[in-house]
């Protein structure tokens, strides 16, 4: 199985060059990219041919680029060779339980999904926990962007889904549709890495992988992306990660 890396987990371990070349050699065939590789497109897609690498997927944020510079942001995605972007948050004032924003942002989110796929490319969101705050209605931010934006696709982080007080395996069943790709993290036990912000290497944390792993493959996900917000260790995360992964 191919298996994706999240370039920001190694956003503290640059230069590229020796990161890209040791996931080569973990035997990672995959990359996902985020704001920090995209200045130089062109350079970077050299750096990814040399080491036998892709990078099918990538993060764009801020929304607004969507909206303000469009052109540019495929221009970027079809330089790289991607095929899903995704949005990976909003910024932290907007991080909050507030039906009527969240209701604007998914009604933006599909309007930018049509150009994105005008443009032939796919297009979805990425959550964090914030999503899964309940607003004063009681309804879930995420629930309110899937609703307004019928037509997205959802990059599942599961470990955030976990942080967000829900069961990700509901979230998987009742959304199996639009779940199409996955952030493969997971969460230390309480009081455990508190250097990396409470999060662990895949396979060496709380979360049930492969009951996870057979949800997401049951609802047709297709690309998986390894992710550790905050990793004292690059080499460690990179490659305990892939090798748990595969018993999966």
């Amino acid at each position: 199985m191919d298996i994706s890396f999240q370039l920001y987990s190694a956003r503290e371990f640059t230069p590229w060059e020796p990161v890209l070349e040791r996931l080569a050699q973990l035997g990672y065939t995959q990359v996902e990219g985020y704001g920090g590789n995209y200045e130089d497109a062109a350079g970077f897609k050299k750096l990814l041919d040399a080491n036998g690498l892709t990078m099918p997927s990538g993060h764009f944020f801020p929304m607004e680029q969507f909206e303000t510079n469009l052109n540019k942001v495929i221009d970027t995605a079809r330089t790289l060779g991607m095929r899903r972007l995704f949005v990976p948050a909003v910024p932290p004032e907007q991080r909050v339980s507030d039906a009527v924003m969240w209701q604007s942002i998914g009604e933006r989110l599909e309007a930018i999904g049509a150009k994105v796929r005008d443009a032939g490319l796919r297009f979805g969101w990425h959550n964090h926990a914030f999503e899964f705050a309940a607003c004063a209605d009681g309804r879930l931010p995420m629930d309110i962007l899937l609703n307004a934006a019928p037509t997205i696709e959802w990059e599942a982080d599961v470990a955030w889904i976990v942080r967000g007080g829900q069961d990700p395996l509901e979230w998987i069943d009742r959304h199996a549709d639009r779940i199409t790709t996955a952030h493969v993290k997971d969460i230390a036990p309480e009081g455990e890495c508190l250097d990396e912000d409470g999060w662990a290497d895949v396979g060496q944390g709380t979360l049930d992988w492969k009951s996870i792993m057979a949800a997401l493959r049951s609802a047709g996900v297709n690309l998986f992306v390894m992710e550790h917000d905050k990793p004292s260790d690059f080499d460690r995360f990179a490659s305990r990660s892939i090798d748990a992964f595969r018993t999966y």
